[in-house]
């Protein structure tokens, strides 16, 4: 398994908006494509006004297979076409799990995307 970690860097008071436009339209397009969500924050203390947002893949290839499948659904293209001028800047890391996290192996019920 492997994680992808996405950092948003917002307009200063934008993550209320964001985290809206997310749970009302976004969650329901990414979810069941990218499968295996890790987790969606915002910051608190340190870099502030961020959304931070962590999905587990098999591998590269799925990864690569599921984001194309994301980038290419017209519902997702409306959806960023809202949220993109929020955006001042992203960063994105893979990352690789310890061999005892819960994430080092693949748990097909942690696949939303397998349950539609």
């Amino acid at each position: 398994m492997i994680i992808e970690q996405r950092t948003y860097s917002l307009q200063i008071g934008a993550v209320p908006q964001y985290l809206t436009l997310y749970e009302e339209e976004g969650l329901a397009i990414q979810r069941p494509i990218l499968g295996r969500m890790v987790g969606y924050f915002s910051t608190e203390i340190g870099a502030l006004h961020q959304i931070v947002h962590m999905w587990a893949y098999k591998d590269m290839n799925e990864r690569t297979n599921r984001r194309a499948r994301l980038t290419a659904d017209p519902r997702w293209k409306e959806y960023v076409k809202k949220t993109r001028p929020l955006q001042i800047s992203q960063e994105n890391k893979i990352l690789i799990p310890a061999p005892f996290s819960p994430w080092a192996h693949d748990d097909p019920s942690l696949d939303l995307a397998a349950q539609t």
